[in-house]
């Protein structure tokens, strides 16, 4: 709900300015949400404690999560970075100057946020098999075809950013 929210008001900050920027924004956070939501339904993660044992059964897959936490919190080399970037461009070349800076330090908040679930639920640790039964060496039966291109785009759509300026 938190992340929904933020991400409401970086849209909401552009719409009077460019609405073509606040649907290139709304996509990407429903493109990053949904990779995510389906790493979690991959992993069978429902819980915090669940999602710290994940590095056991699925290390990758754990660590596309720690990813996709970043890009929802928009760190600069991830996807989640670029609507945030066009909106502070957006807004400094409408004249707008305290708007964007404050935008700016409540996205260090939003970051915040993502960095401590990363940390609180044991996604950076190596894997080990003592906090668990040996999970890791069965196959999943859950098939998601379409989830390595989204974990792609959800993280690495960076260098399309000089080609999403056409929208402006």
């Amino acid at each position: 709900a938190y992340s929904s929210i933020a991400h409401m008001g970086w849209m909401t900050a552009i719409l009077a300015y460019n609405p073509t920027m606040t649907l290139l924004n709304l996509v990407l956070y429903i493109l990053m949400t949904t990779t995510t939501f389906m790493l979690f339904m991959y992993n069978s993660s429902t819980t915090t404690l669940s999602l710290s044992h994940s590095w056991n059964k699925t290390p990758l897959i754990t660590a596309s999560i720690l990813a996709m936490m970043l890009s929802l919190g928009g760190l600069p080399p991830l996807t989640g970075f670029i609507p945030k970037w066009m909106i502070i461009q957006e807004l400094t070349k409408n004249d707008s100057i305290i708007m964007p800076m404050l935008m700016a330090i409540t996205a260090l908040l939003n970051l915040y946020f993502y960095m401590r679930l990363a940390y609180s639920t044991s996604l950076t640790m190596f894997p080990s098999t003592n906090n668990m039964k040996i999970k890791w060496q069965f196959t999943s039966t859950k098939k998601m075809p379409c989830l390595a291109p989204m974990i792609i785009i959800s993280t690495l759509a960076l260098p399309l950013a000089p080609m999403l300026s056409v929208l402006n």
